[in-house]
C-alpha cells in the first residue's frame, strides 16, 4: 500500500514539472534562440518596479554628532547646512540617541576627502557606513 501511494505522488510530481510553460526568443539576423520559462519576464518586470521604489544603494556618510540632546542635533544640522548648502544632513533617532549624518559618498575615499575638510570645525566627527541616496543622473 505504501508503495502505491508513492508511485502515485512520484508520477504526481514529476508531471508537474514537465507541464512549465516555456517561452523562445528568436532573432531575426542571427541563429540565437533563447528559451526560458515564462515566469522569468514576471520576475523580471517585479524587479523593476521595486528598483524604482528603492532609491538608495550601499554607501557612506559622515557622522557629525551622536547623543541624547536634541536641541543640540537640530542645531549641529542647522549650522552644517548653513556652512555647506549643497551637501545633505540627516539626523535620526534611535532611543536613547540623535545621530547626525552629512552626505551621501559613493565610497570611503569621497567621505574621507570631505571629512578631511569639516574636520577642524566637527572635531568629533567620522564616517559610517550606511544606505545613501542615489547619485543623480548625468
Amino acid at each position: 500500500m505504501k508503495n502505491l501511494f508513492l508511485v502515485v505522488g512520484f508520477y504526481f510530481v514529476s508531471n508537474g514539472v514537465v507541464a512549465q510553460k516555456s517561452a523562445t526568443t528568436y532573432n531575426q539576423d542571427s541563429t540565437l534562440s533563447i528559451t526560458r520559462d515564462a515566469r522569468y519576464d514576471e520576475l523580471v518586470d517585479k524587479q523593476k518596479k521595486q528598483n524604482l521604489h528603492n532609491q538608495t544603494m550601499p554607501g557612506y556618510r559622515i557622522q557629525i554628532y551622536f547623543g541624547g540632546v536634541r536641541q543640540k542635533a537640530t542645531e549641529l544640522k542647522l549650522d552644517f547646512n548653513s556652512r555647506y548648502p549643497g551637501v545633505s544632513a540627516y539626523m535620526t533617532y534611535a532611543q536613547p540617541n540623535f545621530k547626525v549624518r552629512v552626505g551621501d559618498y559613493r565610497n570611503r575615499f569621497e567621505a574621507q576627502k570631505f571629512l578631511k575638510e569639516i574636520e577642524g570645525i566637527f572635531p568629533s566627527c567620522f564616517i559610517v557606513p550606511e544606505e545613501v541616496k542615489l547619485p543623480p543622473v548625468k
